[in-house]
């Protein structure tokens, strides 16, 4: 029997409720939801019903991460414009509410393009951020201590030493600061009277972070795989006598530490997570164990994560989900030992009929063993055709749970699979590194084999597997296409560089931090041997062997990978004859933010697989949609390069 076709709408369009927060008392809970069909943000009292919020921003561009001030007195929230990220930062007064009204936004950070770092919320002063302005020089952050409710910053630290992250300790004292160095790693330096000195210096193939200070205030956590360790783990440094204490690695010796969690009013360690096929907790508090497995026994076979609490922690906001189900969220009284149901982010989601996901393993070309999650439609299907979906960054990674293309082209008839390639990170410094200089070769090998496990599995033929990806998964569709003609027969592109020379060479000035690093992760393009190996490994410079249909899709504004990067290779392929589809949005940047959008990039992506793979596609697409796909839809002969 075949499994209904669902509606593109309830994937991708706007969700109902996401990202609520308790305010700092409990007393109120803020929350993302459509306000003119654009995600701004909420509130509404703890224990009435949410049909009884009311909005308090209304911006024309979705609002997707805020957080309330430590009184509960402001909410704020960073904005850009039209995708530039050049953000700046926004404070709403809850205490001047008036029924009926939306209150204005005000910019606390009022700088044309800048883009403005928050660093700390105090503990001491309720009233007081530290954030980093860029507005002196547009490469680093100079260091303020911001008022939230006058909006007045006094200037701490005018960065003159290209530190590029700053941490304080529990009484507000900027105590530590870190750096790249010429080794593409990072130093990390005590700050006390303007003098700095280094404690740690790591190189391009170790990580070293440091995490936040111990009550002490002379010992600190950090993060660390230095040495022999593969691993990253939690360990405590003495700032005075130099030593460092191992306070947890995982277990298993699987995976990086993912996450370590600590109480905001004891700073006691509650626990840590590690994932490889599944997060996997370890806890240091009694309390905090004891609760997780209360609500673990309620929510069985989900995992559980704390979203919001209280500042006394008596309440917690608990985000439920797993690899169907994007998660519910409820409310847990930790005194009382309740469990509230709030809402679900899209509660017409059929979660009933979507696709189960699995772990799994395959070797690369070169033996080294790949992890990645597959997704298999429910019914059967005569195409047996495939999506290889793959992960920007490339230094992060997919992970266990509801992944929306992933469920939404199963559902229209593929299997799609998901593959942490090498320099993916979680898997330990051996397999993150393994991808240095790798782009387009050894990297990409890891994604050419994921067609062979499809095909020697029986879940794919060979000529019916399209790659997509957005970023890095841009990049790697088109090298994809470019580098193994024969093995892909369709890929969409979403904001990925089709020349690694004007990528780098268009890097922001914000990210001058990065830029070592990129060129020994990625290559340099100032020495001949870099040069010649960024053009080998450039789609752009291979567009004559390209054969396969693909699909071009950019954000005119995105300060990442520019314009250039997708017009280039547009005008390549329509200067052969080949077919390509482009299209491109005026307000957007790296990625579609606008739900409209969004919504007319899904319904190109959805016939353009079901043209070239012979999936299903759901033909109606609302009029409004249409429209803003006429809009976006490039005539390629206009494009020049």
């Amino acid at each position: 029997m075949t499994t209904a076709l669902i509606d593109r709408e309830v994937f991708f369009g706007n969700p109902e409720i996401v990202a609520a927060k308790l305010s700092p008392d409990g007393s109120r809970i803020g929350f993302i939801k459509p306000y003119k069909n654009v995600r701004n943000i909420w509130v509404k009292e703890v224990d009435a019903p949410f049909e009884a919020a009311v909005p308090i921003t209304n911006d024309e561009r979705p609002i997707s991460a805020y957080f309330w001030s430590r009184d509960g007195k402001f909410i704020l929230y960073a904005q850009d414009k039209n995708g530039d990220e050049n953000y700046n930062i926004y404070r709403v007064n809850m205490e001047t509410l008036k029924q009926g009204e939306i209150p204005v936004s005000v910019n606390l950070t009022p700088y044309e393009e800048i883009t403005a770092s928050i660093y700390k919320r105090s503990k001491l002063d309720s009233d007081v951020l530290f954030i980093g302005l860029n507005n002196r020089d547009k490469s680093w952050h100079d260091l303020y201590q911001l008022s939230i409710s006058t909006g007045k910053h006094k200037l701490i630290y005018q960065n003159e030493d290209f530190i590029d992250n700053f941490l304080f300790d529990l009484k507000d004292q900027l105590r530590i600061v870190s750096r790249p160095n010429a080794n593409g790693g990072r130093d990390i330096l005590t700050y006390q009277k303007d003098k700095l000195d280094l404690i740690f210096s790591s190189g391009i193939e170790d990580t070293i972070s440091p995490l936040r200070f111990h009550p002490d205030g002379n010992q600190l956590y950090f993060i660390t795989n230095q040495g022999d360790r593969d691993k990253t783990e939690l360990i405590l440094f003495d700032l005075t006598s130099r030593e460092e204490k191992q306070i947890h690695a995982d277990p298993l010796n699987e995976a990086d530490i993912g996450n370590v969690d600590f109480a905001d009013e004891t700073e006691k360690l509650l626990y840590t997570i590690y994932e490889t096929d599944r997060p996997r907790y370890y806890f240091f508090d009694k309390k905090t164990k004891k609760d997780f497995q209360y609500i673990q026994n309620q929510l069985i076979g989900k995992v559980v994560s704390v979203t919001s609490s209280t500042i006394k922690e008596d309440v917690w906001l608990i985000q439920a989900y797993d690899d169907k189900d994007p998660g519910g969220t409820y409310l847990f009284d930790r005194k009382q030992k309740s469990l509230e149901f709030l809402y679900h982010p899209r509660p017409n989601l059929p979660i009933d009929i979507l696709a189960p996901v699995q772990s799994i393993r395959y070797n690369s070309i070169d033996g080294l063993e790949i992890q990645a999650f597959l997704t298999e439609p429910t019914y059967e299907t005569t195409s047996k055709a495939a999506v290889v979906l793959v992960h920007g960054g490339p230094w992060a990674r997919d992970t266990y749970g509801y992944h929306p293309y992933a469920q939404f082209l199963a559902n229209r008839g593929y299997t799609v699979l998901q593959p942490n390639f090498r320099s993916s990170t979680g898997f330990g410094k051996q397999f993150l590194n393994a991808g240095n200089l790798e782009w387009g070769k050894k990297m990409q090998d890891d994604i050419t084999a994921a067609t062979g496990y499809l095909v020697n599995h029986n879940l794919a033929t060979s000529d019916k597997i399209g790659v997509m990806g957005g970023s890095y998964g841009g990049y790697a569709t088109l090298a994809a296409l470019a580098f193994t003609p024969e093995v892909f027969a369709a890929g969409v592109d979403i904001v990925g560089p089709s020349s690694l020379l004007t990528l780098l060479d268009a890097i922001p000035p914000y990210w001058e931090a990065a830029r070592k690093m990129l060129y020994m992760r990625v290559g340099d393009p100032e020495t001949k041997k870099g040069k010649r190996m960024l053009i080998e490994r450039s789609p752009l410079f291979h567009a004559d062997k390209i054969k396969a249909p693909l699909m071009v899709i950019q954000g005119a504004n995105d300060p990442r990978v520019k314009q250039v990067e997708a017009d280039q290779i547009v005008t390549a392929l329509r200067d052969r004859g080949y077919p390509v589809e482009y299209l491109m949005a005026a307000d957007e940047g790296h990625g579609f933010r606008d739900p409209i959008n969004n919504m007319a990039m899904i319904a190109a992506i959805e016939r353009f697989f079901a043209t070239y793979l012979g999936g299903r596609y759901q033909e109606e697409v609302p009029s409004h949609i249409q429209e803003r796909l006429d809009d976006i839809t490039v005539d390629i002969h206009s494009v020049s390069s």
